[in-house]
């Protein structure tokens, strides 16, 4: 043979094997190529998906947490003025009361003195009236109407 027919035999083979080849050796080459090029697109497109997902999940964790920051600034402002509001209520109603009890207290001290000066008036009109009856009792002597007057003084 010569080089020719030898190169001629070589082209035909290397047609035979390129088609052979093509017709089955590369299209399940080419479709696992495809199905992997798909599960890397697929795959691309869920961690994209993903990081939407997580960005739009934190700006949510964060408003949220604005609120609840928002709302328990406005409970404790509200408790505070509560508490406020009844410390302000309970002196109201101590100012009451003992204003009461100190009234009640110059009530019944006034009724008390009443009550001594009406026990006095009583002891030194028994006290006036029984000097009388001691003055009548004896002479009319000026001297001993002094002394007499001056025990009832001392009684008094």
């Amino acid at each position: 043979m010569s080089i020719t027919g030898t190169l001629i035999v070589q082209m035909i083979v290397f047609l035979i094997l390129v088609g052979f080849t093509m017709k089955f050796v590369w299209p399940p080459i080419a479709k696992a190529l495809d199905d992997r090029a798909a599960k890397i697109a697929e795959g691309l497109a869920a961690a994209d998906k993903a990081k939407s997902e997580l960005s739009a999940a934190n700006k949510r964790v964060e408003a949220e947490l604005g609120q609840a920051r928002n709302e328990s600034a406005q409970r404790l402002a509200d408790a505070e003025r509560r508490a406020q509001a009844i410390v302000e209520e309970a002196k109201a109603r101590a100012t009451e009361e003992g204003n009461k009890i100190v009234a009640a207290a110059r009530v019944e001290a006034d009724q008390q003195a009443l009550k001594a000066r009406e026990a006095l008036r009583e002891q030194v009109a028994a006290l006036a009236v029984k000097g009388a009856e001691q003055i009548l009792r004896k002479e009319v002597n000026a001297g001993v109407h002094a002394d007499l007057l001056a025990r009832l003084q001392t009684e008094l």
